[in-house]
């Protein structure tokens, strides 16, 4: 699972590492939470890749009002289920992050840990977008999960997909509709490559965004 995500880039390093043509004007983001808006990087059918934003919590065509979103899709299934298949098709898109949050323990004393990847970069996890279901409501998106590494197991039975560097391009290609082979780009990130620590409960605020969430616990 993945409810909470940093992006603190700056925008010349998202353009470079997702190939925009422009860079974006973002501010950091210490404590994204879903409901909120979220930049997603997605192609047009030539290929060109744009950011957009979008709010995090999946609204599939069918759902209902006070239906809830889908913050989070599962990698396995989601290219056979009704609520994503259309989306998993045809609406795919990179979602940037630079770290997330999870969770050890249960109930009301669960200790956050932040995660990252080990060399600091920028990273895209695998997404699904709707369009807007009216013209004045926002599209939305929901991120996919998958079995954990061997650093998320600890924490968590679920892991966000994060997609290899050399994925992204057949993530995004419109023209690969294939659900056997698309499955394939969401397996679990390397653990030797990601890096994690325990920080303070102030990632539990959602409201809060500054950089003491990712300050690490003394």
């Amino acid at each position: 699972m993945c409810g909470r995500f940093t992006l603190t880039a700056s925008g010349e390093e998202l353009a470079e590492v997702f190939d925009l043509d422009e860079v974006p004007a973002l501010a950091p983001r210490y404590n994204i939470a879903p409901s909120q808006p979220v930049a997603v990087v997605r192609a047009d059918p030539a290929g060109a890749r744009h950011l957009a934003t979008l709010k995090w919590g999946f609204l599939p065509p069918d759902s209902l009002e006070g239906d809830r979103p889908f913050i989070n899709a599962r990698a396995e299934t989601a290219g056979e289920r009704p609520s994503f298949r259309e989306a998993f098709v045809h609406r795919r898109c990179l979602v940037p992050a630079d770290g997330f949050y999870e969770w050890e323990g249960t109930g009301k004393k669960r200790q956050p840990w932040y995660v990252r990847l080990a060399s600091g970069r920028p990273f895209a996890f695998a997404g699904l977008w709707e369009p807007p279901r009216s013209p004045d409501a926002p599209g939305t998106c929901t991120l996919l999960t998958t079995e954990p590494n061997d650093l998320i197991r600890p924490l968590h039975d679920r892991m966000p997909v994060i997609l290899a560097p050399e994925d992204l391009a057949s993530w995004l290609d419109p023209r690969r509709q294939h659900v056997a082979e698309l499955a394939l780009l969401l397996r679990p990130y390397s653990a030797p490559a990601m890096t994690a620590y325990r920080v303070g409960l102030a990632v539990n605020n959602a409201r809060l965004e500054d950089s003491s969430c990712i300050a690490p616990l003394s």
